[in-house]
């Protein structure tokens, strides 16, 4: 039975008494710890929101779901960038700054929501998750050809010990249900588009911080994605109630504002790899929320995968510079 109104407590808690946190975390953590549990908190926040997201799009066509949440999402950052200093101060991008975040900010985030969110019309939020957990084995492939240099034995092992626990936490998913080949080739898209995005992030930070770069990619990503999302609406009715209304505002304030400034920052300081090895904790994050909020069991092989990711994820972190920002 699903019991979504049970968000409503943690969507206030949110919207109340976000800023003296997330200023702490997202304008002066800068060492590995700090940005380790802020990505932590971004990935718990993710978990609803894929629960919420594939909710919702039982009731709302996949791309204006994503268009009105970074629509909404990017312009609370900007009004908090602008007019108020919790989140540092606003800067005016030059002319070729906005170029960039057009071209390399929001269309790569416009393009990966519409493969996230179209795959999970066609398939499960679980094989999603699974595919988005490899994306820290595409970031290694494209930074080991970028760089012609192999990465580092412990960031390879890190990166399988991850994944397998990803593979065995949703195999008995993969094996009870059907397989859409629509769903799956978008689901390995959304994976690799959000490798892209990732990468595009981390060298508009060079310009602007993690905060600064999700507001001006999120409300341009929407403005990609509005000519999709009108013709949706001229093609389905919408349907509009307060459950609907809320579980979306959660994805906007937890799952667009919060998580997306905290993973934009953390690129500032760590390769998009390293990074993106935390993918591997969002089925983990997703499943908790299931728990809670839809009834499903914790297994012992829940229990097994989840080792496995821990594993993966602290050995990704060995020999980490503190605060260092690599080029």
């Amino acid at each position: 039975m699903l019991r979504w109104p049970r968000i409503a407590p943690l969507h206030s808690e949110l919207a109340i008494r976000p800023t003296r946190w997330l200023t702490r975390v997202v304008s002066s953590g800068k060492t590995n710890s700090n940005l380790a549990l802020g990505l932590l908190f971004a990935i718990a926040l993710w978990g609803g929101n894929n629960a919420g997201t594939k909710w919702i799009l039982a009731a709302w066509p996949p791309v204006w779901a994503g268009a009105t949440r970074f629509l909404c999402a990017g312009g609370l950052l900007l009004l908090l960038l602008r007019y108020t200093p919790w989140l540092g101060h606003y800067i005016t991008p030059s002319r070729e700054l906005n170029r960039a975040l057009w071209l390399r900010g929001g269309l790569s985030l416009a393009a990966y929501i519409v493969a996230f969110n179209s795959a999970l019309v066609f398939t499960s939020a679980s094989h999603v998750a699974l595919y988005l957990g490899a994306a820290p084995v595409w970031a290694l492939i494209w930074e080991s050809w970028e760089n012609k240099k192999s990465p580092s034995g412990l960031h390879w092992i890190a990166a399988v010990l991850a994944l397998s626990g990803v593979g065995l936490l949703l195999w008995p998913a993969l094996a009870a249900s059907s397989v859409s080949l629509p769903g799956e080739c978008l689901g390995l898209a959304s994976s690799m588009l959000w490798t892209n995005y990732g990468r595009q992030s981390r060298k508009l930070s060079v310009s602007l911080n993690g905060v600064e770069v999700t507001a001006h990619t999120m409300w341009r990503a929407a403005v990609w994605l509005a000519p999709i999302a009108v013709f949706e609406l001229a093609k389905r009715n919408l349907t509009i109630n307060p459950t609907i209304l809320g579980v979306q505002s959660y994805c906007i304030i937890a799952g667009g504002v919060v998580a997306f400034a905290l993973w934009n920052r953390t690129l500032g300081y760590w390769p998009t790899s390293r990074v993106l090895l935390f993918n591997n904790l969002i089925p983990l994050s997703t499943m908790t929320w299931a728990y809670f909020f839809l009834s499903e069991p914790i297994t012992k092989t829940f229990i097994a995968a989840m080792i496995l990711i821990v594993a993966g994820v602290a050995l990704g972190q060995v020999r980490v510079g503190a605060g260092r920002r690599d080029k």
